[in-house]
């Protein structure tokens, strides 16, 4: 097996060995796998059935097993290892709760908590994200859904940003691509660029993540709900899986300047984004979503995501429809 191991996202070596088979060997019966993997037979069939439950395998009419689609697979191992790190994370964070009730009764001083430490105030979340992004040296990686950045955010980061860049800190940013519409924040996303910031957007994120120097991460407590504070985490497990997470958001979006450079500025008008073209062009040609999406290199959700979008900027009720505007406006 070549290439990066699938286990970061929670399942077994013989597990991802399974998966692999059945992507070399689409719609093959289950009986023999065993033999073929020098495993027993009940391991083998324990491995289905989780694997099926997640989403990874299906069992067909014929009886045979089918393999999900790769990037079908990634992105529901995703989701089920993110909620499995939160609450891990949460986890982790109450059962330190006992080590106050062992201090109070020997009298002492109660210890930080070791590895994670929960934050509730505000203020002093936003002190700790200074303090990380001011001694950072080596790399500062970032997901960040906001719809725009207000003056008063731009003059507090500024001064940081352009400080970590001048002592040579990589900068790796992804933004919401509703930031764009805002004219304020993407002159600051491009200042940012100018000063060597690698900045990409994506269509749809919820995730907020903050990783330095690939050692401390800080996610919030609730992802919908980010007043209920933050976890700053430096166990090593957790920080990597939250930094798979990272790269895989990454791997996913569009670069800044590809759809700066278009004049895109999230509203439709002006041109697409590359992206947006391939899909218009692969839509217009391409009957299935799934081999579209494949031929693209993306995931199937996200590929219906710009279908969706490319609907609404050519104000078309059907694909067709959209086809045949697209063509009107000499867009394919």
């Amino acid at each position: 097996m070549c290439g990066t191991s699938l286990t970061v996202f929670g399942i077994t070596a013989m597990e991802e060995g399974l998966y692999r088979h059945f992507l070399r060997n689409p719609d093959t019966a289950p009986d023999d796998i065993h033999l073929r993997l020098h495993v027993e037979q009940d391991q083998t069939h324990e491995a289905v059935t989780r694997l099926s439950e997640l989403g990874v395998l299906r069992r067909t009419e014929r009886g045979t097993i089918a393999p999900a689609d790769p990037e079908v697979a990634v992105d529901r191992l995703t989701e089920v290892r993110m909620a499995e790190l939160y609450r891990q994370l949460q986890e982790v964070t109450r059962s330190r709760t006992v080590i106050a009730d062992l201090r109070a009764e020997q009298g002492a001083r109660t210890l930080p908590p070791q590895g994670v430490e929960r934050m509730e105030n505000v203020a002093e979340i936003r002190d700790r994200i200074d303090d990380l992004a001011f001694f950072a040296r080596e790399e500062i990686l970032s997901v960040e859904p906001y719809a725009a950045l207000t003056p008063a955010n731009i003059e507090h980061a500024r001064p940081l940003d352009r400080r970590c860049l001048q002592r040579g800190v990589r900068v790796r940013n992804v933004v919401l691509k509703e930031a764009l519409t805002d004219p304020l924040t993407v002159r600051y996303l491009l200042e940012l660029t100018a000063q060597g910031a690698l900045i990409r957007v994506a269509d749809d994120i919820s995730e907020r993540i903050l990783v330095y120097d690939r050692r401390t991460a800080l996610v919030p407590v609730d992802p919908a709900d980010t007043s209920r504070g933050a976890l700053v985490a430096q166990e090593e497990g957790l920080v990597a899986n939250i930094l798979a997470l990272f790269e895989k958001i990454w791997n996913e979006a569009t670069d800044l300047g590809a759809l700066v450079d278009g004049d895109v500025t999230g509203d439709g008008e002006g041109g697409l984004s590359e992206i947006e073209q391939q899909v218009l062009e692969s839509m217009c040609k391409v009957g299935k979503d799934e081999i579209g999406a494949r031929d693209l290199g993306i995931s199937v959700r996200t590929y219906r995501r710009h279908v969706a979008d490319l609907l609404k900027i050519l104000d078309a009720t059907s694909r067709p429809h959209a086809a045949l505007l697209a063509r009107e406006r000499g867009w394919i």
